[in-house]
């Protein structure tokens, strides 16, 4: 074991064997780091992340959706600075520039956490998530209470065994959710069908682009056609497979299946956010989360879908509530 340490340089990996000859014959290529750096943690592994907005200002980990990467976020980075908030993003584990820790489980999230933020000597933080980052925030709420200014939860997924909370999810969404929770297949059965994914993904990430717009209600597909926020999405999408499919898969499990923790135990002040015609993270979600989380304080936006963060308005607010006052 070692002391959490912050790596001075990333070193992009040189293609070898038959990856050197599909890249001199023009196939495939990974992508260069854009943005990131990495620390060690105390058992080894290196976590990949980047920063954004005021470097002196109050620290945010924010935890982005499945798929995603360290580059998603509001692609203004001047709001986050105009507010004074240090925004580190932060590579799950086989995403981007995160080394894979097989069959990890949400309640080891925090630990990955807190060593980051000892590497970069930050002691009392905020935390938030969307999407599927959501479930990661709020296990740093129920475990690593102490080293929390606040959390906040953005369209965020809930734990989907609880009855009801379903209800309103697109169906392709909520088939996917209940196969990976059930337990009944083995994590290599899905590695096929995404290696395929995660091709796409690295290679070609507009295709996908172009399905999550044909999937998106209205809101979001405004949201998804506007340029800049084309640009993180398809720039994120290419650090999530930056590595194969292994990271997406391992992340998917994470949250289908059991959290170890209830969400009824959380002790750190939340502040909820919830589209209220999100199919993806349907609003009956949000309000269980809201009537469970003992210290959550929700907002529910009408009219407003799964993306909402990507409003300029909407994600001042989700940042501002986690700086004022702390």
């Amino acid at each position: 074991m070692t002391e959490p340490h912050v790596l001075s340089k990333i070193e992009q990996p040189q293609p070898q064997g038959c990856r050197k000859i599909l890249n001199v014959f023009g196939g495939p290529k990974l992508p260069p780091p854009i943005i990131g750096q990495q620390v060690v943690l105390a058992d080894g592994r290196k976590l990949g992340y980047a920063e954004f907005g005021d470097p002196d200002g109050k620290p945010v980990f924010f935890f982005h959706g499945m798929p995603g990467s360290r580059l998603f976020r509001h692609p203004d980075d001047s709001i986050a600075a105009s507010l004074g908030v240090r925004l580190i993003v932060v590579d799950r584990p086989g995403l981007g520039l995160s080394d894979l820790k097989p069959k990890r489980k949400l309640i080891d999230w925090p630990d990955d956490v807190v060593g980051l933020a000892d590497a970069l000597q930050i002691e009392r933080f905020a935390v938030a998530g969307v999407s599927a980052g959501g479930p990661h925030t709020m296990a740093c709420a129920y475990k690593i209470p102490h080293r929390l200014s606040g959390a906040a939860l953005v369209s965020a997924a809930a734990p989907h065994r609880v009855p009801g909370v379903l209800e309103g999810m697109n169906p392709q969404i909520k088939t996917s959710f209940q196969t990976a929770g059930c337990g009944c297949l083995p994590w290599w059965s899905l590695l096929p069908a995404m290696m395929i994914y995660a091709r796409i993904g690295r290679n070609n990430p507009e295709k996908i682009w172009q399905r999550m717009i044909d999937a998106s209600p209205p809101p979001d597909q405004a949201l998804l056609r506007e340029p800049e926020v084309k640009a993180i999405f398809l720039d994120s999408l290419r650090e999530t497979y930056r590595q194969g499919p292994n990271g997406h898969i391992f992340d998917a499990l994470a949250i289908a299946r059991d959290w170890g923790f209830h969400v009824k135990d959380i002790t750190a002040p939340v502040q909820l956010w919830q589209g209220l015609a999100d199919p993806q993270v349907p609003p009956a979600m949000g309000r269980y989360l809201a009537a469970t989380i003992p210290t959550c304080q929700p907002h529910y936006i009408p009219d407003e879908g799964h993306l909402m963060m990507f409003k300029a308005d909407i994600w001042r607010d989700i940042l501002a509530g986690l700086v004022d006052g702390n």
